[in-house]
């Protein structure tokens, strides 16, 4: 469990630098250059990334709490609205007009989808403590950006992309879970990742 805690603060901190830590962010950057400033961050996530996959596959597991029977159908239908949110992050798109962080929200329904389908302390600890950076991570964001400046409409056709984009990502990953995570979402009586 140790290893699963280590890799989400091992996240948590580095993305909260910039909002938290600016001037330590400023004196890095100063002192290594910028690439190699972007190349430590992006080694230390995935460091953090190893870890919480690592940790999970080492602690052991217990059930917390018992899954309410609609929450398989429910949590896929919410791991699938976040890989949808994650495309439109990357894209202009009019949901941004209507959600200031799509990819950050994306990462918060995607953390509450298996926390209905999970009951158990390592999902608790893994989704529930992802899901909570995301929330913080979006409060740290505005404050430090202050009011949010809508970006203009775009043709509803600009919605078409993200949304086969996240629709194909989202089946891949329902392809490839077993393989990497090590759970297949389709068995009824296993965790999903």
């Amino acid at each position: 469990m140790t290893m699963l805690v280590t890799g989400i603060l091992l996240w948590s901190a580095l993305h909260f630098i910039r909002a938290l830590a600016p001037d330590f962010r400023l004196s890095m950057q100063e002192r290594l250059g910028e690439n190699a400033y972007k190349a430590v961050i992006a080694f230390g996530i995935f460091t953090g990334i190893v870890l919480m996959v690592m940790g999970w596959r080492a602690a052991d597991q217990w059930d917390l709490y018992q899954p309410p029977r609609w929450g398989r159908p429910l949590g896929g239908a919410l791991v699938l609205l976040a890989f949808l949110l994650f495309s439109f992050a990357n894209f202009q798109t009019n949901v941004k007009r209507f959600i200031r962080h799509p990819q950050l929200t994306g990462m918060a329904v995607w953390a509450a989808g298996h926390l209905l389908v999970n009951g158990d302390n390592l999902s608790l600890t893994l989704f529930g403590g992802l899901g909570l950076w995301a929330l913080v991570q979006m409060v740290l964001i505005n404050r430090r950006e202050g009011a949010w400046i809508k970006p203009d409409p775009v043709p509803l056709t600009a919605e078409i992309r993200p949304v086969v984009a996240g629709v194909l990502v989202f089946a891949l990953f329902l392809f490839i879970h077993p393989y990497i995570f090590g759970v297949s979402p389709f068995a009824q009586n296993a965790p999903a990742q």
